[in-house]
């Protein structure tokens, strides 16, 4: 890999993670690499201005906080092609990180210089929302704002709508559309939309399933559906998703991508949603990484035991 431009992106109000930026920045800066450094929260977003003031897209992102901190950056980088390495510094569960102290180990960035590394694709979704007559808004190939077309939004994890006003409207109604017909009309708190990435997420909090990341998907699970009719189902990453608020006028909904804050949608209006044309690219360090280990320590499967041998059977 090529390392003459490196962002190091630090969660926010975390001090530890601010301090190792400035370790992992004094260390690369020793190679010659250049170096900026930024911090992303909830209410820090610091890739418009990277984008706009930098000369050059970054060869590598370095991201130290949890997996909203990789969320935030998979969504303004993977677009660019920008490979991603994160490791978990002050964040939670840390799914989609490495553990932090391989970040302490000798040779890392030489290691990196030298290929020996895997990358990992990881399956994104993009949405569209409508506002005009015409169903066939494009969701792909075109620039990003491009004037007088669509804005598009990324997610990772997975796009969400809920209601927007719920002091007026606690519940929403929701009309599914797949592949240009009408599947259901789920009555509820919402509906999320995830990918195998976010699977573990949102989406298996509200019964839906766990899959392997390995796997082009698109899990659509109800949130506190009022029947029980409306069920989480798995489509196949070509499907088009059109979502449909139904009601009065003041039954709004919110998209919310990745957790991250979207546009308002009233009743008449659309959100599509899609298979990104871009993966996240998420450099991988461990040899023999395995997602079930990961999802058994994460998740606490079977308790203390998954640090136990197996058993004989």
């Amino acid at each position: 890999m090529r390392l003459q431009r490196v962002w190091l992106i630090y969660r926010a109000e975390s001090p530890l993670a601010q301090k190792e930026a400035r370790s992992c920045a004094a260390a690369l800066e020793q190679l010659g690499v250049t170096v900026a450094v930024a911090m992303s929260g909830l209410t820090a977003d610091p890739y418009p201005g990277l984008l706009a003031s930098e000369p050059e897209l970054p060869d590598l992102a370095v991201v130290l906080g949890g997996d909203g901190t990789v969320l935030g950056a998979a969504r303004h980088l993977a677009v660019h092609d920008v490979p991603i390495l994160c490791f978990n510094v002050g964040g939670h569960l840390g799914f989609l990180t490495h553990e932090p102290g391989q970040l302490r180990r000798e040779g890392l960035w030489q290691r990196l210089l030298d290929d020996h590394f895997a990358m990992e694709r990881r399956m994104m979704l993009q949405a569209v929302v409508h506002r005009g007559d015409d169903l066939q808004c494009p969701v792909s190939g075109l620039p990003d704002h491009a004037e007088g077309g669509p804005e598009r939004h990324w997610a990772l994890n997975d796009f969400y709508l809920r209601p927007y006003q719920e002091d007026l409207a606690p519940t929403c109604t929701l009309e599914l559309e797949i592949d240009g017909e009408v599947v259901d009309q789920v009555r509820g708190d919402g509906l999320i939309l995830a990918t195998p990435t976010g699977s573990t997420g949102y989406a298996v909090a509200a019964g839906g399933p766990i899959l392997h990341p390995g796997i082009d998907a698109i899990i659509v699970s109800p949130i506190c559906p009022m029947s029980l009719s409306s069920r989480p189902v798995v489509l196949p990453p070509r499907a088009r998703l059109v979502i449909w608020p139904l009601g009065d006028g003041y039954r709004e909904v919110k998209l919310w991508k990745d957790g991250a804050s979207g546009p308002v949608l009233s009743p008449g209006e659309c959100c599509v949603i899609q298979r990104a044309p871009h993966h996240a690219l998420m450099v991988q360090l461990e040899q023999a990484p395995s997602y079930y280990r990961t999802l058994a320590r994460k998740l606490h499967w079977a308790g203390s035991l998954v640090d136990s041998m197996p058993s004989p059977n």
